[in-house]
């Protein structure tokens, strides 16, 4: 077709540069009738030659109106891999070690040994608060009962020996007893005066200062005490999935104010569904090493609810649905050497969908090329042509 038109060409060049010198009226001037003569039958030989070409144009527009114009579509392969579906919910960091410290007895706040930021271990002495003078009153209970303890053991040895009444041996061991047990009460008591840390972890507030006067109960706080290596959050799980987000799952952790993730499990799933929202709670850990994630900072978590290992996976925007409600994709069937195909209509069913692609559960085999760009303007049977 190329030579054909080539060929055209050239020929109305040759004629477009043809030898008439003279006008058609300057010929007719000159009343020669041998050169108008000449001229008419100079001027028959181009017509028909004109005619020839026109025809030969003609059959070339013929030919390529006729061609036939295929369809251009993009097609991907369609080809099995893994699957993990994450049902996606959010939830606040919390730690069971987050309090607030109270006093336990009431009295100055004598001395603080902690400021904010520190890190406690379990047992350290935070704080002391004036006592009194209860600390005397230990002194003397201690004397008191030293003087009892000899004077049971005396008391004991002389019974041992059938000297004495058996009345003055227990008056002896119940005094005895007594001052013990009156110690052991005045040191419980002389105890609460120190304020020490009931676990590990980072002073994250001094609430009262030095030479404060406090008292149990609300209002008296005197630090606030966090351990943020025991992290976790707690999410509502709707009951649909209690089948599939059990202990051990795999947990995927972003948090948005920081910019990061990380990668945890489940660690304990509820027991009670929620009558109110129909849900269960799940626990999942938050590792902490470098201590960023503090209590309550919000988090989306992402739990893996469904993994399959040979999943056919497709863009949602390419599905379609006829008017009984079916599915279905079109894929390009045989292509030849020149990447033409024929379309064919496959319907389809499909599972769960993660961001922009879905699962296709039947309908699809390892390998289809699926009509990806042109798929909403082929028709079955149709013959496309695929770019490469």
């Amino acid at each position: 077709m190329k030579k054909v038109i080539v060929l055209l060409i050239v020929t109305i060049s040759l004629f477009s540069c043809g030898s008439g010198d003279q006008s058609v009226s300057e010929i007719i001037e000159n009343r020669n009738l041998e050169e108008i003569r000449a001229k008419k039958t100079e001027i028959t030989l181009q017509q028909n030659q004109i005619e020839a070409q026109l025809k030969s144009l003609d059959s070339a527009i013929a030919i390529l109106g006729n061609e036939e114009k295929f369809p251009l579509v993009n097609t991907l392969t369609a080809k099995k891999e893994v699957f993990n579906h994450y049902l996606e919910l959010q939830g606040d960091v919390s730690t069971k070690q987050n309090v607030l410290i109270y006093p336990e007895m009431a009295g100055t706040l004598q001395k603080v040994y902690v400021k904010e930021g520190d890190r406690v271990s379990k047992g350290q002495l935070l704080a002391t608060i004036d006592d009194g003078g209860m600390s005397s009153q230990l002194s003397q209970l201690k004397s008191q009962a030293t003087l009892a303890k000899t004077t049971f053991e005396r008391q004991e040895r002389l019974w041992k020996q059938n000297i004495g009444s058996e009345i003055q041996y227990l008056q002896a061991k119940t005094n005895y007893e007594s001052s013990e047990n009156m110690v052991s009460q005045a040191q419980s008591q002389l105890g609460k005066s120190s304020i020490r840390a009931p676990f590990s972890g980072i002073i994250d507030n001094v609430i009262k200062d030095q030479g404060t006067v406090v008292a149990p109960g609300q209002g008296s706080e005197v630090f606030r005490l966090v351990n943020l290596s025991d992290m976790f959050i707690e999410v509502e799980v709707p009951e649909t999935y209690l089948g599939s987000v059990v202990k051990g799952k795999e947990a995927l952790v972003y948090f948005p104010v920081l910019g990061d993730s990380i990668t945890t499990k489940i660690r304990e799933t509820g027991n009670f569904i929620n009558p109110s929202n129909r849900s269960f709670e799940v626990e999942i850990p938050v590792p902490n090493k470098e201590g960023k994630i503090k209590p309550n900072l919000t988090a989306k978590v992402n739990i893996n609810d469904y993994t399959s290992e040979n999943a056919i996976l497709i863009p949602t925007s390419i599905i379609s649905e006829n008017a009984e409600g079916e599915q279905y994709v079109f894929v390009a069937e045989e292509p030849n050497s020149e990447n033409e195909a024929i379309v064919k209509r496959i319907i389809i069913t499909t599972g769960k969908t993660q961001g922009a692609k879905i699962e296709v559960l039947s309908g699809l085999e390892d390998g289809n090329l699926i009509i990806k760009e042109g798929a909403r303007s082929v028709k079955d049977g149709q013959k496309v042509k695929i770019k490469k």
